[in-house]
């Protein structure tokens, strides 16, 4: 393959595997696409799915993975830790090798423009596809979740949506696509019970709240395992990377007179994310090589 990019769709269903399964088999049998990595937490009750391919072949894979999930998620019965607004909760596409991100950002209003025409959901486009500053970043286009926003889509002009209908589809919610730099899905487990102890952290390094560039942090509590998370996403690790983060969270805990007991890479990384850092040190749980996407990319 001459052209590779990276799309990374995640749903909000992480505890039925049948149907987990079923979203991500809707791309595997499509020529010129991989699917490289599944994965999903029962207490956010989301899963990801991590493809690479050819622009036109992942437009196309994506595509049937966002039918297959509004067939068969129901947003009106979801429940879970993490923010989100719909059945196909966001799309994001990622220029690997010889494309531009004005090539993903042209993928994402296509693949917006069909979905909203099509499937009548919804469709806001956020980083660099936004039609508008404020949309630039998930966490404002997702402000108030899936309750706030079906209340507020039909009469509010700032949540008026790229694509398709101003109203929430009865199933699949709404839907945020767009293009990004590669992200790091990045998880800081905490010995403590204490949900506010991790989202007081969480807002000590996040960059809206004054902590360091390109990170965003929630924190939440993973009950059914007794202790406390911030869930941290890295935009641009070349900013902000693993290992700065962890100190930090690591010494602000400590001061608290609570450990940290290991952190987790959720899904792909690219190396060069990992050079120059200590992997013992991030205490990370059930890391595997094939986690690293150059590696996966050679299978």
């Amino acid at each position: 393959m001459d052209k590779i990019i990276e799309c990374v769709p995640n749903f909000s269903e992480g505890r039925n595997q049948e149907i987990i399964q079923a979203i991500a088999n809707a791309a595997r049998d499509k020529e010129k696409v991989r699917v490289l990595d599944v994965e999903w937490d029962k207490d956010h009750n989301r899963s990801l799915a991590t493809i690479v391919g050819e622009p036109e072949a992942v437009l196309v894979a994506v595509w049937e993975m966002i039918k297959k999930a509004t067939e068969l998620i129901d947003m009106e019965k979801h429940q879970g830790e993490h923010p989100r607004i719909g059945a196909i909760d966001v799309v994001p596409f990622i220029p690997v090798a010889n494309v531009s991100m004005e090539e993903c950002v042209e993928l994402a209003k296509r693949l917006g423009k069909r979905v909203g025409e099509e499937l009548k959901i919804p469709v806001y486009l956020y980083e660099a596809a936004a039609s508008r500053p404020e949309r630039v970043n998930l966490a404002n286009v997702r402000q108030g979740d899936y309750e706030d926003l079906k209340k507020e889509i039909t009469s509010n002009p700032e949540r008026k949506p790229d694509f398709g209908p101003s109203q929430m589809h009865p199933t699949a919610g709404a839907m945020v696509i767009g293009a990004r730099k590669f992200l790091i899905a990045y998880n800081i487990n905490l010995d403590t019970q204490d949900v506010e102890i991790a989202k007081e952290i969480a807002r000590l390094i996040r960059e809206k709240d004054g902590g360091f560039p390109a990170v965003k942090a929630l924190g939440f509590a993973i009950k059914d395992k007794g202790f406390v998370q911030v869930s941290i996403n890295l935009c641009d690790f070349e900013k902000t990377n693993m290992d700065v983060v962890f100190r930090k969270v690591k010494e602000e805990v400590g001061k608290r007179g609570i450990k940290v007991f290991g952190s987790e890479i959720y899904g792909m990384v690219p190396k060069a994310a990992l050079e120059g850092i200590d992997l013992a040190e991030l205490q990370l749980i059930d890391f595997k090589e094939d986690q690293i996407l150059e590696n996966k990319l050679k299978e």
